[in-house]
């Protein structure tokens, strides 16, 4: 079983008005993109196959940053993925008698709709319906096409943490779509940093726990979604290629604010946490729009 603080994460990060990124210590950050110049960003070293590079040279590098602002992990992600309804409780939710479905349900978010650890969530004025999800995503390292599940984790090369921020009442605006709901400016958070993959037990063995001001809202295992890791890139793999930083935010369990009797929704002050053990902790607060 992996450790609940892991020793090499990779972060994006914000000091002295200028974002870098580098890798996570106890004792603060070690700025790596000036030693890599060919990746201008962290998603350029994902995508190059670098993380192993970034792991060696922070080993031999001291603390270049002690006061800094996380980012959004990979903030010019092109691709982010969502896997909606992926836990039997969360399906059971929607009360509408229906079984397992034989097909995931999927949608697009986009990096602009996240902020980074320890920053607000931000709720719009249009709306005060602003929930949370907590949810892991894994980070694709080699791209491929019909991967099959048994070497679907040859794929991965780490893991993050996501609160998938949702405005309920837009994610009814349309019959057949939730995507105006799910990318509101800085409504979810994705964070605080990038855990290298390394072993199947990472996933296989985790436990997603999301608090809302201490209270445990969302409380579940990977191992009981309906649609396993390695069968949702399986099948998203068939319709489009993958890529190297692609992200894949893959389910979150029951428990979300929408569900409760009256529901729960964030409001300015809260705080939000995601916690999986061998990945860390996501925290957010959650603040009104300034306009």
């Amino acid at each position: 079983m992996t450790d609940q603080n892991p020793s090499i994460r990779f972060a994006t990060y914000t000091a002295q008005g200028q974002q870098h990124y580098g890798a996570i210590t106890d004792e603060g950050a070690i700025a790596l993109d000036p030693v890599f110049p060919d990746w201008p960003t962290l998603f350029d070293a994902v995508a190059a196959g670098g993380l192993a590079q970034l792991e060696e040279a922070a080993r031999k590098r001291v603390v270049t940053h002690t006061d800094f602002t996380y980012d959004m992990v990979l903030p010019n992600a092109p691709r982010i993925l969502c896997v909606g309804v992926n836990f039997p409780d969360r399906n059971a939710e929607y009360k509408d008698g229906s079984a397992q479905p034989e097909y995931m349900s999927l949608f697009p978010r986009f990096a602009s709709g996240f902020t980074g650890h320890d920053c607000p969530l931000i709720r719009p004025p249009e709306s005060h319906k602003l929930d949370y999800e907590g949810e892991v995503a894994i980070v694709i390292g080699k791209g491929g096409r019909r991967i099959p599940q048994n070497r679907a984790y040859d794929h991965i090369a780490a893991l993050t943490l996501c609160n998938e921020g949702t405005i309920r009442d837009w994610v009814r605006h349309a019959k057949f779509n939730v995507t105006q709901g799910k990318n509101w400016d800085r409504s979810g958070a994705m964070g605080p940093w990038l855990v290298p993959f390394r072993d199947a037990d990472q996933l296989d063995q985790a436990r997603i726990v999301t608090r809302v001001n201490g209270e445990v809202r969302q409380d579940d295992r990977l191992d009981r979604m309906m649609f396993p890791i390695r069968r949702e890139i399986e099948y998203i793999s068939t319709f489009m290629a993958l890529r190297p930083g692609d992200i894949i935010v893959t389910g979150t369990p029951a428990g979300a604010g929408a569900r409760f009797d009256p529901p729960r929704f964030l409001k300015p002050g809260d705080v939000v946490e995601v916690e999986v053990n061998g990945i860390g902790t996501l925290r957010n607060t959650v603040q009104d729009e300034a306009i």
